[in-house]
């Protein structure tokens, strides 16, 4: 196990949390530094690793920044508002995030990995997009990092989707047991004012809010 003190910096910061029902924001930003501690790891070890050792090739840097699309957002959702978060790894690692954003948004648009894209079908891209890839969708969570090689990238991207994924969905059953039966994911467990205008136009009786 890499000693902490050894690892480089990790930082992360929450830009929307879609899971304020179970998870604080200051939660949910120690759970992505938790999960940027486990990239660092891989980041140091593919970096300093002996040639022929690092399984997908030496990381050319020991930084790395990652942009986290939040998997709630409605499709009308702009892309600036559908970032749920993002981390950096190493020092200097910010300089990074533009290009990961320019990958989960065109991934986000096209409904599929940027990477691909960027090769076989151009006529998608326009002015201003970004020319490399990758990006990963694990379970509907988009996360784009940039940094590495094409594939590295994917690689890291991949794996911290796949974790964050598993880590939301631990949470979430710790919290099911914590309340026990309820019908809506809330504070005060009452249905949102959003549903009851989508049917306000239905003729009959003003009925209460169900709870």
């Amino acid at each position: 196990m890499t000693d902490l003190a050894d690892l480089p910096p990790v930082r992360a910061a929450v830009h929307r949390n879609p899971y304020a029902y179970m998870l604080s924001d200051a939660e949910l930003t120690e759970l992505l530094c938790a999960l940027g501690r486990r990239r660092a790891e891989s980041v140091l070890r593919n970096h300093t690793a002996a040639p022929g050792k690092a399984p997908r090739g030496p990381y050319p840097r020991p930084a790395m920044g990652f942009v986290i699309l939040d998997p709630t957002a409605d499709t009308a959702t702009a892309p600036a508002d559908a970032v749920l978060g993002a981390l950096t790894v190493g020092e200097r690692a910010r300089r990074f995030l533009p290009n990961a954003a320019a990958k989960a948004a065109a991934h986000r648009r096209l409904g599929g990995n940027n990477g691909l894209s960027v090769h076989t079908d151009p006529h998608l891209l326009g002015t201003g997009a970004f020319r490399y890839g990758h990006s990963a969708e694990v379970r509907g969570l988009i996360v784009a990092a940039s940094s590495q090689s094409p594939d590295q990238d994917l690689y890291e991207a991949s794996r911290l989707a796949a974790e964050l994924v598993e880590e939301i969905g631990a949470r979430h059953r710790a919290y099911e047991w914590r309340q026990g039966e309820t019908d809506w994911l809330s504070a005060t467990g009452r249905s949102p004012d959003i549903y009851h205008e989508m049917v306000a136009w239905f003729p009959g009786e003003t009925e209460p809010a169900a709870t």
